[in-house]
C-alpha cells in the first residue's frame, strides 16, 4: 500500500478559507500558504511562495517568505530569471532536490542556498487559469523533505492560485460594479440638471442638454461637474427661499 499524506481536519478547514474571496488579498492568500506549508509538511521549516503571470515568459508578481533568508532566495531567482523556482514557474513542472549539498542542476544558486543553511528543497507549482503560483518548502538537513508528503504542498499551491484568481474575479466584478454605479449617479445629476434649465429656460429636454454641453465645452469643466454645480446651487436656493 502506498503512502498518503494524512490531511488533518483542521488544516482542511484552513486551506479551505483560502479560497474565501472576501478574506484577504492575494499576497496575504501566498503569505497564507508559506505558513501552512511550514506547518503542516514533515521537514519543511521555512518556505517561499511566488505569484506568476501566465504567458510565454513567466513574470513574477507577487512573492512572499517565511524568513528573510529565504526570501532573498525567491527574489535572486525571479530577479537573474534562473533557478530552480524559475524553471518551475516556466515548465510548469515540480522539481525536489534531497541534498543541496550535492546538487549540481543550478551551480549559481545552489551555493547561496548552503550559506542560508538550505540543505534539501522541494519546489511545487498549480497554474489555475492565468494564475502560476510556486511553492517552495525547504529543509535545513538533507533528506529532511519526504518527497511522498509533497503532495499536500502541491495541495496548498493548487488551493492558493484558486484563492488568487477568485481575488481577480472578485476586485474584476467589484470594479465593474462601482463603475456602474458611478454612471447611474453621473445619468441621475445630469437629468436633475436638465429639469432645472428646462424649468428656468423653458426649454425642452434637447435644449437642457445641449446648453450643459456647451457650458461643459466653454469652461473646459466636465459635464457632470457641471450638471452638480446647478443641481448644488438649484437646492441651495430653494433652501433660501424657505
Amino acid at each position: 500500500m502506498g503512502f498518503e499524506p494524512q490531511i488533518s481536519s483542521e488544516l482542511a478547514a484552513q486551506v479551505a478559507r483560502l479560497g474565501l474571496v472576501h478574506e484577504a488579498s492575494a499576497t496575504v492568500a501566498l503569505r497564507r500558504v508559506t505558513e501552512l506549508a511550514t506547518h503542516t509538511v514533515q521537514g519543511c521549516v521555512g518556505a517561499t511562495a511566488v505569484r506568476w503571470s501566465a504567458g510565454r515568459t513567466s513574470e513574477p508578481i507577487d512573492q512572499v517568505g517565511t524568513h528573510p533568508d529565504l526570501a532573498y532566495l525567491s527574489e535572486i531567482q525571479c530577479a537573474r530569471r534562473a533557478g530552480p523556482t524559475f524553471e518551475v514557474a516556466t515548465d510548469e513542472t515540480p522539481v525536489f532536490c534531497a541534498d543541496t549539498l550535492a546538487e549540481t542542476r543550478w551551480p549559481d544558486y545552489t551555493p547561496l542556498a548552503l550559506q542560508r543553511g538550505v540543505r534539501c528543497f522541494a519546489d511545487t507549482v498549480h497554474r489555475t487559469g492565468p494564475v502560476i503560483v510556486t511553492l517552495t518548502m525547504y529543509g535545513v538537513s538533507p533528506g529532511a523533505l519526504d518527497r511522498r508528503e509533497l503532495d499536500v504542498g502541491a495541495l496548498l499551491a493548487a488551493q492558493g492560485g484558486a484563492a488568487m484568481s477568485n481575488t481577480r474575479l472578485y476586485e474584476d466584478a467589484h470594479r465593474t460594479a462601482t463603475q456602474l454605479r458611478q454612471a447611474v449617479e453621473a445619468r441621475s445629476v445630469v437629468d436633475q440638471a436638465k429639469g432645472v434649465l428646462m424649468h428656468a429656460m423653458g426649454c425642452d429636454a434637447d435644449t437642457a442638454f445641449n446648453e450643459l454641453k456647451r457650458i461643459s465645452q466653454t469652461r473646459h469643466v466636465k459635464l457632470t461637474a457641471i450638471a452638480q454645480r446647478i443641481v448644488s446651487g438649484h437646492r441651495a436656493e430653494g433652501l433660501g427661499h424657505r
